[in-house]
């Protein structure tokens, strides 16, 4: 995995806040490289407890559309013998509990080093424990979308629906929705089904109108357990549900 603006990016896989004493930068970390989102500026000092209040909670705002997206796995990263990222995520905990609690929940985790500069995250890329973390923190993510999928598989209400192929998803999330039909929230699927399909352009078509709509995206690993839970399904799945 590189720092780099190349074209070639990959697919989401989660974000990287860079904790510092003075400021937090975000990162987008696709399958292929590692992109610069946001810097927030800490407007005072850390022993202010209102300027940390606002530094946190400009945090939070700047997570926002990216976990809208479906991407919802944040590695906190920040310096040994700190407590940034605790103090973060106790600000979550005290302020934010949608974040870590039902079934959109962000799945969390934290590891020591230093991610506020361009130099900083090539170096931490380059790390076994950074591609260790991205793989724990996106297995529990998978899990919980999973488990919210075969919660919809053996229940029997007739206000949800499951779509198993392009064209149904298509058919649901392209047009305008109108009052009656069933509005979509998840699209999982996994990287081989997107590399191995021969309608690309349709399924990155697809990807990028239902996360305009504000519809759950996700690509899942077809190695993890996730992953091989939605090759059994065909690949890709479609949750929907009636308003």
């Amino acid at each position: 995995m590189t720092l780099k603006k190349g074209y070639r990016r990959g697919y989401p896989v989660a974000i990287l806040a860079g904790l510092g004493e003075d400021k937090a930068v975000l990162w987008r970390i696709y399958s292929m490289v590692v992109k610069p989102e946001k810097t927030i500026q800490l407007e005072g000092t850390r022993r202010e407890p209102k300027a940390l209040y606002n530094f946190h909670e400009s945090i939070v705002n700047a997570l926002r559309p990216t976990l809208k997206e479906g991407v919802r796995s944040i590695i906190l990263a920040s310096p040994a013998r700190t407590n940034y990222a605790r103090a973060f995520i106790d600000h979550v905990r005290g302020h934010h509990t949608w974040l870590i609690q039902g079934p959109n929940k962000t799945a969390i985790s934290e590891m020591t080093g230093s991610a506020t500069t361009a130099s900083d995250v090539t170096a931490l890329a380059r790390t076994p424990l950074f591609e260790g973390k991205i793989q724990e923190i996106t297995s529990e993510e998978t899990d919980d979308l999973i488990d919210v999928l075969e919660k919809r598989l053996n229940a029997s209400d007739e206000n949800k629906a499951i779509l198993y192929s392009l064209e149904e998803a298509e058919n649901l999330i392209l047009p305008k929705q109108k009052p009656g039909r069933p509005e979509p929230e998840y699209l999982l699927l996994t990287n081989k089904y997107l590399s191995n399909s021969r309608e690309k352009n349709r399924l990155h078509r697809l990807m990028q109108i239902a996360s305009n709509r504000s519809v759950k995206t996700r690509i899942v690993d077809s190695e993890s357990k996730a992953g091989q839970r939605l090759a059994q399904l065909g690949g890709l799945v479609c949750l929907a549900r009636l308003e």
